[in-house]
């Protein structure tokens, strides 16, 4: 056996017995698969890289460079064209084997983690709290929406829901003449309605001014002839036709219910969904509160 092969081996020996000796110190129960998993991982690490280390080291000093160059070099420095050495290919393949064994059958999925412990209890929470909160009148609701609004919605929108100096949506109104124009223009396919995606270029020039006055101003007023081709997705009313599609006369459950999950492109960047974060009550009790906003 080669000198330098031999002292590495000794070397990750004497690495492997102290980290032995540190285990039993600490007390740390090697019966627990995740524990074991990292013992064996240290002893191999331990032994790959000093043998490997030592084999390379040692065979830098006795072979001399030879094969054919590749014409592509820096300064005068090349690259020989030799196949990739047959030790650093069997480790990266090993290493990809274990990897994937490791992730499907080597880490204990159904043993204990913070993690899910964290969401077991976060789940358990949120039933109780779905439970207890079941029959609460429009005031509580209205209370607990508050709330949640504050911590969640408010640095964008504003802590009056005046969206925040035009940088997101304007709860103290349904929507505003350039947010109306900018939808007719452009199309709108964000919130998964059953209608699917609203077309661009629906209507155009004064048509199109007078729909997003009309709907602007709460659609109050006489309703603009143009309008007949918003009403037949989004119903006489602006009231999304039964949920067919928006509502754009004002928040309703519905509406409230697509934003949050699905999320909304908006000024200042994209509003994340909010399906795995809220529950249904919350989602009742912000919707009462966005509601009180625009009355």
């Amino acid at each position: 056996m080669n000198a330098l092969i031999g002292k590495a081996l000794a070397f990750a020996a004497v690495l492997i017995v102290a980290t032995i000796v540190v285990v039993k110190q600490m007390n740390i129960d090697l019966s627990d698969p995740i524990n074991l998993l990292t013992m064996i991982g240290a002893i191999a690490i331990a032994v790959l890289s000093a043998g490997v280390s030592a084999k390379y080291i040692s065979q830098m000093k006795t072979d001399t460079a030879s094969g054919e160059l590749a014409e592509e070099n820096w300064d005068g420095i090349g690259e020989y064209k030799n196949e990739l050495p047959a030790g650093w290919a069997y480790s990266f393949l090993g290493t990809i084997i274990w990897a994937l064994w490791y992730w499907q059958f080597g880490y204990p999925v159904n043993a204990y983690s913070q993690i899910g412990e964290w969401n077991q209890e976060t789940k358990e929470y949120n039933q109780k709290f779905e439970a207890m909160h079941k029959n609460a009148d429009k005031a509580t609701l209205q209370q607990m929406g508050e709330s949640i609004y504050l911590v969640q919605c408010a640095p964008c929108h504003g802590t009056t829901g005046d969206g925040n100096n035009g940088q997101a949506q304007d709860f103290t109104k349904r929507m505003a003449k350039d947010q109306v124009l900018a939808v007719i223009n452009n199309g709108q396919n964000q919130l998964g309605y059953p209608m699917g995606a609203m077309p661009p270029g629906m209507a155009s020039g004064k048509d199109a001014e007078d729909i997003a006055a009309y709907v602007a101003g709460g659609m109050k007023g006489e309703q603009p002839a143009a309008f007949a081709a918003c009403a037949s997705c989004h119903g006489a009313d602006g009231k999304g036709n039964g949920g067919m599609a928006p509502n754009i006369a004002e928040y309703d459950a519905t509406l409230m219910n697509h934003t949050l999950q699905n999320g909304k492109k908006g000024i200042i960047g994209r509003m994340p969904a909010f399906k795995t974060t809220i529950t249904p009550i919350q989602e009742k009790a912000l919707t009462e509160y966005i509601q009180s906003l625009s009355n």
